[in-house]
């Protein structure tokens, strides 16, 4: 599980670089958002723009990232494909999670696995 993450302006931007996110990477992907998100402050803008899959493990992680970070902390969604987005609004996640068009560009990028 490869992601990146920078800075655009205050908010925190996390980009999966990985096709799937689904059961195989599921845990994985949740243990390194936690570790990225360790240090409290910024709001979270999660980039999916790579992702062309996701199933209910992977729609499950994205929630309990957003419950790990509290409602203090908001995570935002960014860059859907559209196989990706028909998921989030068959589930009313569309409803659940402030959804941007593309993501913001990023400062100071770096790699995390």
């Amino acid at each position: 599980m490869q992601v990146t993450h920078g800075r655009a302006g205050d908010a925190l931007v996390i980009s999966v670089q990985e096709t799937r996110l689904d059961a195989a990477v599921a845990i994985r992907f949740k243990d390194i958002i936690r570790d990225i998100t360790a240090t409290p402050g910024a709001p979270v803008i999660l980039d999916l723009a790579q992702v062309q899959f996701l199933d209910s493990s992977g729609l499950g992680a994205i929630v309990g990232v957003m419950k790990q970070l509290g409602p203090d902390r908001p995570l935002e969604i960014a860059a859907l494909s559209e196989n990706v987005r028909k998921l989030f609004r068959l589930t009313r996640m569309d409803t659940v999670f402030r959804i941007h068009d593309r993501a913001p560009e990023t400062d100071d990028i770096e790699a995390a696995e």
